[in-house]
């Protein structure tokens, strides 16, 4: 892949992160803006304050993209409250480096996080409009499971849940 390395966010890096994942999001067809979901989409540093931000940098240190690994369900971030399950938020990539994996490695690397850590399976929510990502999570393995689906408050945006048992990981 290019010498593309997956590891934890440093402190020079969580603006342009924030700046790379929003974009990511607001490239996408029926984006839906909200302010302040945006505003934590940029703050990559409160994030990386409770849970594990994971970047894919080139082998010149470009970033390429970037996910948040929640380790399991009493963590702040997490959307769920399903015991024993870790979870991924903000997946985002730049659109200069789509179609080289770089989703793949950072969903695949929090997967076998997941493992490591001792969850039974990795959730996530994503929007309807997210349709590169859900072939990417269903071609991981991932399932959707519309009991999973909930809207944030002072919302409309419906987000579509999706659940990777790590019993059968490759």
């Amino acid at each position: 892949m290019g010498g593309m390395e997956i590891r934890p966010v440093r402190p020079d890096e969580e603006v342009p992160l924030g700046r790379l994942v929003l974009a990511a999001y607001a490239g996408l067809p029926g984006y839906v803006s909200e302010p302040e979901y945006e505003l934590e989409l940029l703050d990559v540093a409160a994030r990386a304050a409770v849970a594990d931000v994971l970047v894919a940098v080139d082998h010149d240190g470009r970033l390429l993209g970037g996910l948040t690994f929640v380790p399991d369900d009493t963590n702040p971030l997490a959307e769920h409250g399903i015991p024993g399950a870790a979870s991924i938020r903000m997946l985002g990539v730049a659109a200069e480096a789509e179609g080289r994996g770089v989703g793949t490695a950072l969903v695949t690397e929090s997967l076998w996080r997941a493992r490591a850590g001792g969850a039974r399976e990795l959730v996530l929510h994503s929007t309807d409009w997210m349709h590169g990502a859900h072939r990417l999570y269903l071609r991981l393995g991932f399932r959707r499971d519309p009991e999973l689906d909930w809207t944030p408050e002072e919302s409309d945006v419906v987000l579509l849940g999706f659940r990777h048992p790590l019993t059968d990981l490759p």
